[in-house]
């Protein structure tokens, strides 16, 4: 998978699927109110993937299938399929109705067809596709959502117990603060010490936070008295969740792997000695902390095939498998997402 794919797929489809209902809830409140919510959703992402592989194209956050069940008893349930964007694109209202239609021919059910927007070009707004030719013609009008457009409803957001209200106003900031990290900083404890003040449950926090930590990407200097911040509000608060305590453990660890390679690199006096003593150093650590996340996040020592799993992988794997171990439930979980 390549590095924008995992950048910016992966949040927005956890989030998607952990807060589904919430999100159409306020997104799209009138499709929210003829679905039939006491009948668990089905998410279809294999069956999407199918269906649709050849058309990849664009900056996609992301895309998803999912199956419900209506209220209105004509028919039984439908699918819906949401589009994430993050960036202008012409053919954008094309491919919208290439997916309702191969989605629609494949599973002979009808598709609602849902767009989230979230680049900053007020003024894109696509919401049909038309072709014509020698008289025949087609027209495809699809649901569209704005993230932008809810700026001037940020007090309603603020005021909003529904998750998926954090996800938009972490977006919108972090939009606003690309180019002031110091500003950016200020809105990331802002947004994560508000999921402590909205009363959420422990996994909300860690969910949520997942998508405001990606999102809002600081420098490393920023980043670490970010980390000191959340650790002495967590403290305040009486609530050491792991999103902070396991995550600057793994911070520090990595920091103390990387020095120990470039002094390892220095004492071989040579360019190839620091490369490689730092790589193998950050490596060493980074494995080493995260099976001791592991062992504490299930309470039970790490399966063989996990630590083989884990030897194989690169310093950049490794790292990247941190907001995967504070999420998956089980081994199982946790194997499917390593990298082959």
């Amino acid at each position: 998978m390549s590095k924008a794919s995992s950048d910016f797929d992966s949040p927005w489809k956890d989030t998607l699927e952990w807060y589904f209902e919430p999100f159409i809830r306020l997104c799209f409140p009138k499709v929210h109110s003829a679905i039939n919510w006491s009948i668990p959703c089905q998410f279809l992402d294999k069956e999407l993937q199918k269906v649709v592989r050849d058309a990849q194209i664009g900056r996609r956050f992301a895309d998803k299938l999912v199956q419900v069940w209506l209220l209105n008893g004509q028919e039984s349930w439908i699918l819906i399929h949401v589009e994430v964007q993050g960036k202008r694109e012409t053919d954008f209202a094309k491919r919208m109705y290439t997916y309702n239609h191969r989605i629609g021919d494949r599973y002979n059910r009808r598709v609602l067809s849902l767009a989230v927007l979230c680049d900053g070009n007020s003024s894109w707004r696509p919401t049909k596709f038309k072709s014509t030719i020698l008289g025949c013609r087609i027209e495809f009008e699809f649901l569209m959502v704005k993230l932008l457009d809810y700026k001037k409803k940020w007090e309603e957001l603020e005021q909003s117990n529904n998750p998926f209200a954090t996800v938009i106003m972490a977006h919108i900031k972090s939009q606003e603060t690309r180019r002031n990290q110091q500003q950016r900083q200020a809105w990331k404890m802002s947004l994560t010490r508000r999921l402590y003040e909205q009363g959420y449950q422990r996994q909300d926090v860690l969910n949520l936070f997942h998508f405001i930590d990606w999102v809002m990407k600081l420098p490393i200097g920023l980043e670490q008295a970010f980390l000191q911040e959340i650790t002495e509000y967590e403290q305040e608060q009486n609530m050491p969740y792991i999103t902070s305590a396991e995550r600057i453990g793994m911070e520090r660890g990595l920091q103390k792997g990387r020095q120990e390679g470039r002094q390892e690199g220095r004492q071989e006096g040579r360019q190839e000695g620091r490369q490689e003593g730092l790589q193998e150093g950050r490596q060493e650590e980074a494995q080493r902390l995260l099976l001791r996340l592991l062992e504490r996040r299930f309470k039970l020592p790490v399966p063989t095939e996990v630590h083989y799993r884990l030897q194989q992988l690169s310093i950049e794997q490794l790292e990247e498998l941190l907001d995967v171990a504070l999420t998956v439930d089980s081994w199982e979980q946790l194997l499917a997402s390593l990298p082959e």
